[in-house]
């Protein structure tokens, strides 16, 4: 059985009809009494909201040990350090090329619609005025990261504390995954070094470990309809029709762009690299989206997406545990986008016109920006903040933006996460096309 059930993902996504529908039904009695309105939004953070952290934070528990055990596991199986190397590059390049496509997908249609210049100066003062607070604090952030350089790229992968730098400093946030999947591909490359009964002790207590956070998982996954609609409820009566409105020209940008890189490039990726139908695979792969889109969390999806590669896609259990963690934390092809348009909304509201030279670094600074930001929800706004000072927009300026970043978050991390489990289809299939049948894994179940 997969971690999310067909019949599980139905009830999820009836409950997030349900919290969407009563949302809208809230702001409607809202604009004529205004007290039903604040009611709601004081319910929603003082009931809702750490409802819905409970579900998140279930998932939470589990991500870093599910990383390390899944990723030395499918190193460990590959049997052999010289067939690492081709699933290695294969994965990185895949990873670029997502995230380059999703960029400059992103970039066209905000240079199509000019979203900033839709934007009246008054909407941009109220909308600084109201989330003005916010921006400074995640600009504050942002100046609090150090520059990017070769000594700075060596700490961030491999730093004197390896213990201290994945479990973090404080209890609300993750550590930096980075450093443990180089461990954990360290662990997974010297296990192959090891003799066969070693490999397979060390292999099974890694797969042990792999099971028990899946199973943590499917208790968190029981309160999934229920935590959803009490989340994307809140979100919505907090964020209220105006600012909708005020932002639809972006948001709908935004979403027509990630729709594109999601269904469009992933769907090439499939017909052109696979043996598998389009629509087939995404309606096979459903619940991992529906997922996503819950918990605003590529590493709270990571169980979900290890269960779906198993037991629903067939993939070799060396590529999936590879690829997928490496995924959560590197394939960010949804938040690569985000981060573009983001840049080049503000810009544009605030007068700055970008160059095609300047938006082609802006292209290749998202890029590496997105492969540094954490799994979670909102991890990318401080990174941004980063690139609207590199471009000499105001970074205060992410203000006009934050009101709608819960919403289009849920949308870029589903991006995120289809984009993982697509790669790790492409490149099971072409990896198992230079290992001879009698020296692989079993043959993959084609979805046509």
């Amino acid at each position: 059985m997969s971690t999310v059930s067909k019949s599980l993902a139905t009830r999820i996504l009836w409950g997030l009809v349900v919290g969407v529908v009563a949302a809208v039904i809230t702001l409607g009695l809202g604009q004529f009494h205004s007290d039903i309105l604040n009611v709601a939004q004081r319910v929603s953070s003082a009931v809702l909201d750490p409802f819905g952290q409970i579900f998140l934070r279930m998932l939470f528990f589990v991500v870093i040990p599910l990383v390390f055990a899944s990723l030395a596991s499918g190193v460990a199986q590959l049997g052999r350090l010289d067939r690492l190397g081709p699933l290695a590059w294969r994965t990185f390049a895949l990873f670029a090329a997502n995230m380059l496509i999703g960029v400059a997908i992103g970039l066209v249609m905000m240079n199509v619609l000019q979203p900033g210049h839709h934007l009246a100066p008054a909407a941009k003062e109220l909308l600084m005025q109201e989330y003005g607070g916010n921006a400074q604090q995640t600009v504050e952030r942002s100046q609090a990261q150090p520059s990017m350089t070769l000594t700075t790229l060596v700490e961030m992968f491999m730093p004197r504390n390896l213990l201290g730098a994945f479990v973090g400093n404080s209890r609300n946030a993750l550590g930096d995954v980075l450093p443990l999947i180089v461990f954990a591909i360290l662990v997974g490359a010297a296990a192959t070094q090891l003799d066969e009964t070693k490999r397979v002790k060390l292999q099974s207590a890694l797969d042990l470990v792999s099971d028990l956070m899946t199973g943590i998982v499917g208790f968190a996954l029981r309160l999934a309809p229920y935590a959803v609609p009490a989340m994307i409820y809140g979100v919505i009566v907090k964020v209220g029709p105006g600012i909708l409105l005020t932002l639809s020209v972006f948001v709908l940008g935004c979403a027509a762009a990630l729709a594109l890189q999601l269904f469009g490039t992933m769907s090439i990726w499939l017909r052109v690299f696979t043996r598998r139908a389009p629509r087939e695979y995404f309606r096979q792969i459903r619940p991992l989206l529906v997922t996503a889109f819950s918990t605003s969390s590529s590493s709270a999806s990571l169980p979900a997406s290890l269960a779906l590669a198993r037991d629903e896609l067939k993939l070799a259990p060396s590529t999936a545990g590879f690829v997928l963690p490496l995924g959560a934390t590197m394939n960010m092809s949804g938040t690569a986008l985000f981060e573009g348009c983001v840049v080049l909304f503000v810009a544009q509201t605030f007068g700055v016109e970008l160059s095609l030279s300047q938006q082609f670094v802006l292209m290749l600074l998202s890029v590496l920006s997105a492969v540094a930001v954490a799994g979670i929800p909102g991890g990318s706004l401080p990174l941004i903040a980063g690139l609207l000072a590199t471009f000499g927009v105001p970074p205060e300026g992410i203000g006009i933006v934050l009101g709608v970043d819960r919403i289009l978050d849920m949308l870029r991390t589903t991006v995120n996460v289809g984009s993982d489990i697509v790669s790790a289809t492409v490149v099971d299939a072409q990896v198992r096309k230079g290992i001879p049948l009698d020296e692989g894994e079993p043959v993959s179940v084609s979805g046509d």
